[in-house]
């Protein structure tokens, strides 16, 4: 067993790789907003796996349970990430495979790297992974002089067009057949001339392209969707196939893997082989799940290894109220739901993880002080979608508002002058104070009328409130507050016993 302390750091190891965006989130979804052919295609596709979701979903009684069952599961191995990480170590070498441990992308990829040199290979097949994109491995092999060839179909798609993924499950989403059908006829080496862009003759091209590759790699490299603790056995869910020939034929198997996948127990793989395809595909059971624990002499991979991944993970897991973002299981539901990222697409947040969930993630793993990634929990409505979708419940509107606030905190202890925000909320701080000061404030409730002019409107507001009044009008406030009608209407001395209404141009 290896020395690694498992423990919480004394000070936060954020992540790097991919997961910082480059430029704002509104920069990158303005531009974005622009390409009406993304548009069509993400709203195509969210809408087809969104109801193909809910039709199974609401075939079973027991759904919410199963959710509540996932959570509690995750959330007990959050508790228990240190002693858990040892008991899967201990079971994993015990059956012949090999355990690195990677502080951050750096670490990883060297680790990767090293052990493929040992195999004297220069190629690698890939099975999707959503670690190896974080950590950027295929940029850092090709640098390295190793050729990575991705297996999945929408990941073939992808690096064959030189373009980033831009969703979790389906990371060719924003293309549609039409453009995969040029890409394979631009970037195939031997393709026919005459290919169409039915979907069955571009599955085929696809084949036939990766079919020498399968047969004739040594290496290959794949990601888990979990680890199974008391027995040491990783996972792989996949709906190809090419996952289970990446994961059989060749000599060496590498997978790369964070630290949160882990389950604590067989037991528990139940109740994610339940979730995880209804969540994400929409389907009952998930087509192809391989499981392997450690060496089996004689059958598949005798070369083990395993690199267990931080990168950022244990600096989220010391967030309390965002730690639960480690319990994702990557079936991109809130995506699907997500009414901002179905209009600007993945490529906006800038991150490997787009969507609801990456808005939340890659701050937490990377710090919300991190290049461009404070704006990320910016993008989003709180309308709520993603939580209901969530198959582990995940409450991404409460972890948004947190980082949100984190976010300004660490903004106002780093500058010395007062911002317009500031100056506002210790306003509001002493107009409600007391009743003796909001009534200050509200003997000037007649100036609104001179500003709003003769159609009783303000059209245009300086500072913060430009940015409302950019997009719509503002009503005239009340010449009076209810406050105000209420005395005037109410004199001790009148003794009338009034039965008015509260006139239209008070304020309640």
């Amino acid at each position: 067993m290896s020395n690694t302390f498992l423990g919480m750091p004394a000070l936060p190891v954020y992540g790097h790789g991919n997961l910082n965006a480059t430029e704002p989130f509104p920069k990158a979804a303005h531009r974005e907003l622009g390409n009406d052919q993304l548009r069509a295609n993400l709203g195509h596709a969210t809408h087809t796996i969104r109801d193909k979701r809910l039709r199974v979903v609401s075939e079973l009684p027991d759904w919410e349970e199963m959710r509540n069952a996932g959570s509690a599961i995750k959330n007990a191995t959050m508790a228990n990430l240190p002693v858990l990480l040892e008991q899967f170590e201990a079971n994993f070498t015990a059956r012949g495979g090999i355990i690195h441990w990677a502080r951050d992308a750096q670490e990883a990829n060297e680790i990767v790297t090293a052990l493929i040199r040992e195999t004297g290979e220069s190629e690698v097949v890939k099975v999707k992974s959503m670690a190896t994109q974080e950590i950027g491995l295929n940029e850092y092999l090709e640098e390295q002089g190793i050729a990575a060839f991705e297996t999945d179909l929408a990941e073939l798609i992808v690096q064959l067009d030189h373009d980033k993924p831009s969703h979790i499950l389906v990371p060719a989403i924003h293309k549609n057949r039409s453009q995969v059908r040029e890409i394979f006829l631009r970037e195939m080496p031997v393709v026919d001339p005459n290919l169409t862009d039915d979907p069955a003759r571009l599955a085929e091209a696809a084949r036939t392209h990766l079919r020498k590759k399968f047969l004739s790699a040594k290496v290959a490299v794949s990601g888990a969707n979990f680890g199974l603790a008391d027995t040491g056995t990783l996972t792989v869910v996949e709906s190809e196939g090419n996952g289970r020939m990446c994961l059989t034929l060749p000599e060496t198997l590498i997978t790369v893997m964070g630290i949160e996948k882990l389950l604590p127990s067989w037991t528990d793989l139940e109740v994610f082989m339940q979730l995880l395809p209804r969540s994400s595909t929409g389907e009952r059971m998930n087509p192809y799940t391989s499981l392997w624990t450690g060496v089996t002499p004689g059958d598949g991979p005798q070369n083990v290894h395993l690199v267990m991944l931080d990168n950022g993970r244990t600096a989220a897991l010391a967030d309390e109220m965002g730690r639960t973002a480690l319990n994702c299981i990557r079936c991109s539901a809130c995506m699907n739901v997500c009414p901002v990222y179905e209009r600007t697409g993945g490529h906006a947040y800038g991150s490997t993880y787009p969507g609801p969930i990456g808005a939340i993630l890659s701050p937490l793993m990377t710090g919300i002080k991190s290049e461009e990634n404070n704006s990320l929990p910016y993008a989003s409505s709180l309308c709520g979608a993603c939580f209901d979708a969530c198959p582990v419940k995940i409450n991404i509107p409460e972890i948004l508002v947190h980082l949100r606030g984190v976010d300004v905190d660490s903004k106002r202890s780093a500058r010395k002058i007062p911002t317009q925000m500031d100056v506002i909320m210790k306003a509001a701080e002493w107009a409600f104070s007391s009743g003796s000061h909001l009534n200050i404030l509200e003997k000037g409730l007649p100036l609104g009328k001179l500003v709003a002019g003769r159609d009783k409107v303000i059209k245009k507001l300086p500072g913060m409130g430009a940015g409302w009044t950019q997009s719509r009008d503002i009503p005239a406030p009340p010449t009076q507050s209810f406050r105000q009608w209420w005395d005037k209407e109410h004199q001790p001395e009148s003794g009338v016993d009034h039965q008015s209404t509260t006139p239209e141009g008070a304020q309640a």
